[in-house]
């Protein structure tokens, strides 16, 4: 039989009405594994495959050839857009089943909820967050809801393996099973995957199952690339030549002008999404496009889509988005990655280089659905100055960056692998508390062996787990009762009380923003009253402050205006790119995609480097005194090095979060340097004995909570390599 079929009479009617011409390749591995296996299943491929489609397909189908006497499926997303969205596609996927859909998350149909409760059944579509709510406070509610339980369906899985989202959607997950006795099969959804093992093995956290990954294999695609540069300097080769452009600008603002006149020109009539790397970027990106709109009385197409805009203003443009006679144009950060629909898409533009290879693949795969080319333009502004380091003052290493970036992925078809957190202590506290919340007082021996035996926290040994807790005793965050038992102390009441403590990401203290009743959106700080700041692409002006609400009262003004966000950039480089990125200095390919003045920029960096040394020697002298160290590794990779070089009492220094270098002052010379390095990487250190900078940790939201002696060890095993550098550091 062939899988159609195979399929359930009602999704048979649908794909007939919706007008398929068949099955793709990999709906047809997805029901062969699910009807004919056991087993988990990780569906990876590109944007718009129809990777959702194959997971529902074959689950609905078994859904209604074996009813569950509870919810059957549930599936978890890591944003409530996402959960909107599919709510809507399986709506009218199953408006002929008896299978009912219901979404449960803050903003989800308390009535609805309460329906499902009294008789679950059907899909459950909810978030960790909620999930975890669920479990806490309503163990009764979990048990009758899930008793027979037969898929989780986990969409965007590269999402939550990166994030500590992911380490508490598997905890909690566990946790589930642990009440219910119930053992789901788990199917997980993803665009990107640099190592599909690696997906496998987290999807299969806590079970034991096997995984299948059917490889579907990718013809070859069409793409339109192109990578325009501008410059802030005088400089005949960048001069505007566009009539229009304000000549009368300084050579140090021209570039930017002229960037925004040709982002301007090229997005419109077409529907575009913009991405920046920060959230300041974007508003001024956009607020600068709706001003050139406005001086050419063009129409005002242009949106923005991140974190701190509303979300009512967020789902305005998405729905302005997927209507397809609209070519809005929405500036964005990584809110639009994920796969909220949109429709069709005539091109994406990234201002300045992708954060990661996963970045980048997220973002092209936005266009090119419905069977169009995609179509990616990369624009960046260079603000080139006299720099006191004339050696490398003149490289510019995220334009280098964008190059490895787009080889990487698309002739190579290499993403970056995403390593589990093997110490995860913050969340392993959030656990701790979380569960004694849900169960009430435990011994400390049953504790241990409910929170350990959990899978993300596997490597986290009895020790490290009996000096948490007695951290947590001397601070209030546990109490000891007379039986000897643990329950939350006084300060840990507190947290566990709180309605942030359901999340295990941080966010900062955002004040509201409001045009009178209409909530624009949020910021990290306040701005007095008569400030002009900028929020969801417009300006605006503070009316009133009323700080014990939180609430920043505002009128929109015209002109453009700046705001900033305290955030840190926490992005690292992984030795593949790196490596990647010294290649392309060292050969002499042309790059098609590169505009003329952007082939003749990398024919400048590259003479540059190679003319420095940089790229054959390890240490490369810049004075007398200062010295530049290429390795040539990724992020983790360089900082072992230059925490090692500062245990030696060497002055050691990382210029920037992803810079590619160090630079060390030393006064041995360069062949002693390159011998101090050499012996460096012939030991074999004990990382833990390093004197790190006091307070060094990998962020978490519940870091304050854990030891700082906790905290230094999960930097040192999870984040620093000493393998990694000797193996890969040149000359090793």
């Amino acid at each position: 039989m062939d899988a159609f079929s195979r399929l359930a009479p009602f999704i048979q009617d649908y794909i007939y009405e919706s007008g398929w011409e068949g099955l793709r390749a990999i709906q047809v591995a997805a029901i062969e594994t699910v009807l004919d296996t056991d087993d988990h299943l990780l569906l990876s491929s590109g944007t718009a495959s129809g990777k959702t489609e194959a997971a529902f397909l074959p689950v609905l189908t078994d859904l209604t050839q074996r009813p569950a006497a509870s919810v059957g499926v549930m599936y978890i997303s890591p944003l409530k857009a996402l959960i909107n969205d599919q709510f809507k596609r399986l709506d009218g996927l199953l408006a002929r089943s008896d299978l009912p859909v219901t979404k449960w998350h803050g903003d989800a149909s308390v009535t609805a909820k309460n329906k499902l409760v009294k008789k679950p059944r059907g899909l459950l579509q909810i978030t960790p967050e909620s999930l975890e709510s669920l479990l806490t406070h309503k163990r009764g509610t979990c048990l009758k809801l899930f008793s027979d339980l037969r898929y989780v369906i986990i969409d965007e899985v590269h999402y939550f393996m990166r994030d500590a989202r992911g380490v508490q959607l598997l905890c909690v997950l566990e946790r589930l099973q642990q009440l219910t006795g119930v053992f789901p099969r788990r199917i997980g959804l993803s665009a990107t995957l640099g190592d599909v093992t690696l997906a496998q093995q987290w999807l299969c956290t806590g079970t034991h199952r096997r995984c299948q990954a059917p490889v579907m294999p990718e013809g070859k695609k069409r793409i339109g690339l192109h990578v325009e540069r501008f410059v802030n300097v005088a400089d005949k080769r960048d001069e505007p030549r566009d009539e229009g452009t304000d000549t009368a600008l300084s050579a140090a603002q021209a570039g930017t002008r002229q960037m925004y006149e040709y982002l301007f020109r090229n997005t419109l009539d077409r529907k575009t999404i913009l991405f920046t790397n920060s959230r300041e970027e974007t508003e001024l990106v956009m607020a600068n496009l709706r001003q050139i709109a406005l001086e050419r009385k063009a129409p005002d197409v242009y949106r923005v889509h991140h974190g701190n805009v509303s979300a009512l203003l967020r789902e305005n443009t998405e729905e302005e988005m997927r209507d397809p006679d609209q070519k809005i144009v929405t500036g964005a950060t990584v809110t639009l990655e994920l796969g909220i629909d949109i429709g069709s898409l005539d091109q994406v533009v990234q201002i300045g280089a992708p954060a990661t290879v996963s970045s980048f693949a997220q973002r092209l795969g936005r266009c090119g659905r419905r069977g169009q080319i995609p179509r990616l333009l990369f624009t960046f502004v260079e603000d080139l100055k006299v720099n006191a380091d004339q050696t490398l003052g003149p490289v510019n290493w995220e334009f280098i960056r964008t190059i490895a970036i787009i080889q990487l992925y698309l002739r190579e078809h290499w993403v970056e692998p995403i390593q589990p957190r093997r110490h995860p202590y913050d969340l392993v506290y959030h656990q701790t508390m979380s569960h004694l919340k849900s169960c009430g007082e435990l011994s400390p021996a049953r504790l241990a062996q409910d929170v350990l035996t959990l899978g993300p926290f596997r490597a986290v040994t009895q020790e490290d787990y009996r000096l948490l807790l007695r951290h947590l005793l001397d601070t209030d965050q546990l109490e000891r009762t007379e039986r000897g038992g643990l329950i939350l102390g006084r300060e840990g009441e507190k947290v566990a009380n709180s309605y942030k403590f359901l999340t295990v990401f941080e966010a900062s203290e955002y004040l509201l923003v409001k045009d009178e009743n209409r909530t624009i959106g949020t910021v990290d700080k306040v701005y007095p009253v008569g400030t002009r700041f900028a929020l969801a692409g417009m300006s605006w002006e503070t009316v009133e402050v009323n700080e014990r609400s939180k609430v920043l009262f505002v009128k929109k003004v015209p002109g453009i205006s700046v705001v900033d966000w305290d955030v840190d950039f926490d992005t690292e480089l992984h030795t593949v790119l790196v490596q990647k990125l010294r290649s392309i200095l060292q050969g002499d390919e042309t790059y098609p995609y590169l505009s003329e003045g952007c082939a003749q920029r990398l024919e400048e960096i590259r003479f540059i480097t190679r003319n420095a040394g940089v790229l054959d020697r390890l240490v490369t002298a810049l004075s007398e005194r200062k010295f530049a160290v290429f390795p040539w590794v990724g992020t983790r990779q360089l900082t072992t090095l230059h925490l090692l070089l500062r245990a030696r009492g060497i002055q050691s220094r990382m210029p920037w979060p992803t810079c590619v270098y160090l630079e060390v002052v030393y006064d041995g010379g360069q062949a002693g340097l390159e011998a101090e390095i050499r012996e460096i990487l012939a030991e074999e250190p004990d990382l833990n004995t390093l004197p790190l900078p006091e307070q060094v940790q990998i962020r978490g939201k519940y870091n304050e909570f854990v030891p700082q002696e906790l905290l230094r060890k999960q930097y040192v095993e999870d984040f620093l390599d000493f393998a990694g550098l000797r193996a890969d550091c040149l000359g090793a």
